[in-house]
């Protein structure tokens, strides 16, 4: 080894153990400064534990305030309040349940002799034969030129027996009350359907006669008339989940059988006063311990069939619009709960009734008392022809909305709240409507049939 490489390797090992040195200078320097980190970090949290520390540091509100109450979230409260309320009514059940045992009895909603029912289904089978005869009808009218006035004739006849052909089989066989409602709602359904078609298809036949004299007022879907005329358009209208005819609809692409998969008081007045007789203190005793067993009932029929049926309708069929329902349960008055708890009726009047009177040169208030007059005949017939009575307290509650929505409307506007509107709403649905109604049918019902009921 020359005497030059003996000096770097002399000089290689002398730097080594400086480079050792300083490494272990350098660790120890981060080891102290993240040591005096956590040092400082620990002293500034010891001040905050000091009872010197600062308690209240800004401007806030309390959680039920008038100011901040809107922006809590209340899910808590909303638990404790239904868990009152099953603690409550189960005791009551089972207090009912010792003292009176079991009040209901079949024969209210079932009959006894099933093989008197076999017609009530017959009759809701046969029912889509009508549908046949509408598409006849505007087929007629594509190859045929029938005038306009024997093409109205024709839907109207057809449209009208959807309605006394289920009447004629429930008072001629006299059926269980529950499959009387049954028949009745399917056949009111089916005859919004009918007229929907007849209307929308009359109306693109007056669309084609103003294309032919200004282009301006053509409307796209008059194109495809009359190829819309179709038996797969129509049997496709007859089971969406919608009572107003369109020639396309917003679709879905694909069935989620997972989704479809997971959407899977009867009181005691037999030996009671009539309601509108005699005591009427006990008459609003009554009407106060009904207006909780018919509210529970009420919300179980509209969250069964207007968000899981018709969801699952519109599943199977690719239908688009969703909104069966608004958000009715924040409704101020008496008028947005009508316009946003049943949106395919409240669609069907606004577009086959409500504008139709306007056009007529109908005002606005009268078109509404029209639409109402109608509403209040088909309630009535969906009550009066299975229970075999009519005393219009349906027909008569219906209209009764109408001076309501006024009342209602007034009041809210008077106090400029939306709390004190909704609360009463809240108030009139609950008291003055359902159970009232309730209590007049089923006392009249119960009287009409005591002897079968004794029996």
């Amino acid at each position: 080894m020359s005497e030059e490489e003996s000096v770097l390797s002399s000089n290689a090992s002398e730097e080594t153990p400086l480079l050792r040195n300083r490494s272990s200078i350098r660790k120890g320097s981060d080891s102290t400064y993240s040591s005096d980190a956590k040092d400082v970090q620990r002293s500034k949290s010891d001040v905050n534990f000091r009872a010197s520390a600062l308690t209240h540091k800004r401007l806030r509100e309390s959680p039920l305030s008038s100011d901040a109450i809107f922006y809590q979230s209340h899910a808590g409260l909303f638990n404790l309040c239904v868990v009152i309320l099953v603690a409550v009514n189960s005791r009551l059940i089972i207090e009912n349940l010792m003292k009176y045992g079991l009040l209901i009895r079949a024969g209210f909603w079932f009959s006894s002799k099933s093989i008197r029912e076999w017609p009530v289904l017959m009759c809701g089978l046969s029912l889509p034969l009508l549908a046949l005869c509408s598409y006849a009808v505007e087929k007629m009218k594509i190859y045929f030129h029938i005038p306009e006035w024997i093409m109205f004739v024709l839907h109207f006849a057809i449209s009208t027996s959807s309605i006394l052909y289920p009447v004629y089989v429930i008072m001629r066989v006299q059926p269980a009350l529950i499959f009387g409602i049954n028949l009745m709602l399917f056949s009111i359904t089916y005859w919004m359907k009918l007229v929907s078609y007849a209307h929308t298809n009359y109306d693109f036949r007056c669309l084609r006669q103003e294309s032919k004299k200004d282009e301006a007022t053509v409307d796209a879907q008059q194109y495809d008339y009359p190829q819309n005329i179709s038996l797969k358009g129509l049997a496709y209208f007859m089971v969406a989940p919608t009572l107003c005819y369109q020639v396309s609809y917003p679709s879905t692409n694909r069935i989620r059988k997972g989704w479809v998969f997971r959407q899977y008081v009867n009181p005691t007045i037999q030996n009671s006063q009539h309601p509108l007789k005699g005591n009427y203190l006990y008459a609003i005793e009554r009407v106060l311990k009904l207006s909780i067993p018919t509210l529970y009932v009420w919300l179980c029929i509209f969250y069964t069939l207007f968000h899981l049926w018709l969801n699952i309708i519109a599943e199977l069929t690719y239908f688009g619009d969703r909104e069966f329902y608004k958000d009715w349960w924040n409704a101020r008055t008496v008028e947005e709960y009508w316009k946003s708890w049943n949106m395919p009726v409240h669609r069907w009047m606004v577009r086959h009734v409500y504008f139709p009177c306007l056009r007529k040169g109908i005002s606005r208030d009268g078109a509404v008392f029209i639409s109402f007059i109608i509403s209040g005949v088909f309630h009535e017939l969906c009550i009066g022809i299975p229970c075999h009575m009519f005393r219009c307290w349906a027909f008569l509650g219906i209209m009764f909305q109408v001076p309501l929505m006024i009342l209602t409307d007034y009041l809210h506007k008077r106090f400029q709240s939306t709390m004190v509107g909704n609360i009463i709403f809240w108030v009139f649905f609950c008291i003055v409507g359902q159970p009232i109604s309730v209590l007049l049918y089923y006392h009249d019902y119960i009287n009409q049939n005591s002897s079968h009921f004794k029996g």
